[in-house]
């Protein structure tokens, strides 16, 4: 795959698309602690996984508007909230997802008019997870839909897998987002639906993570399917496929 650039990104929080209103994210990263376990018989240092972590820092733009940056952020919510980068919106796309406190709102008035908030969402419980985007973006469906299937490049792996949900409006009863596998993108292999992999019947704008069994078996073939009672569904899903074992 090509190099690439920041262009076209998307990035929700708590089931609202405030793409248009961020400047810049200053950083998106994690992973374990480094726990240093060095011997008096080593020459170099010895180091273990520790506590994984995470953080998402973003510059936003000042917009009072419905539903915008402003009244989403300035809130300082104490509960956790829910975020997710799509690193642009083509399916199968890298997604980075977090489930984070909010920290901070605090804005600078440049001496050349600018006006723009500091934003830090720091992991609560499971570190920032690296996926694929398993809609282009936002997905709007209009009836129960089997969407397109990512290949997630290698056979089955059993460390199970996590995904995020934002839910940005709907219209109706109820939407059951769930996702599906098989082993050759249904050719001789039928969809199934993961074990563990629907979340919580949507009625409105929301936010959700999910996540299966740790030793689980996923195939190489995953698709986002949506059942229920409703006219519109505006989404987007990212899935972490575990190649490795995974603790939380």
């Amino acid at each position: 795959m090509a190099k690439q650039s920041g262009l076209g990104d998307n990035l929700y929080i708590a089931g609202y698309d405030l793409s248009g209103d961020i400047n810049a994210l200053g950083n998106i990263g994690g992973g374990p602690a480094t726990l240093e376990t060095t011997g008096i018989d080593k020459s170099a240092m010895e180091r273990i996984g520790g506590v994984r972590d995470g953080r998402l820092q973003m510059a936003s733009f000042f917009n009072p508007g419905t539903d915008r940056s402003h009244l989403r952020l300035s809130t300082l919510p104490t509960s956790d909230v829910i975020a997710g980068y799509f690193r642009g919106t083509t399916l199968g796309g890298p997604s980075a997802n977090i489930v984070a406190k909010q920290i901070g709102y605090d804005g600078t008035r440049g001496d050349d008019g600018s006006f723009t908030f500091s934003v830090e969402a720091q992991a609560n419980g499971y570190g920032l997870e690296w996926g694929r985007s398993m809609t282009a973006g936002k997905r709007t469906d209009t009836t129960a839909t089997n969407g397109s299937s990512v290949d997630f490049g290698t056979g089955s792996t059993a460390f199970g897998l996590q995904a995020y949900l934002h839910v940005f409006s709907f219209t109706g009863t109820s939407v059951t987002v769930k996702i599906q596998e098989s082993s050759d993108n249904g050719a001789g292999d039928a969809w199934a639906d993961v074990t563990g992999g629907a979340f919580t019947a949507a009625t409105g704008v929301t936010s959700q993570r999910i996540a299966t069994a740790s030793g689980q078996t996923v195939e190489r073939y995953l698709r986002v399917v949506t059942t229920g009672t409703f006219t519109n569904a505006v989404f987007a899903v990212s899935v972490i496929r575990n190649d490795v074992a995974t603790s939380f």
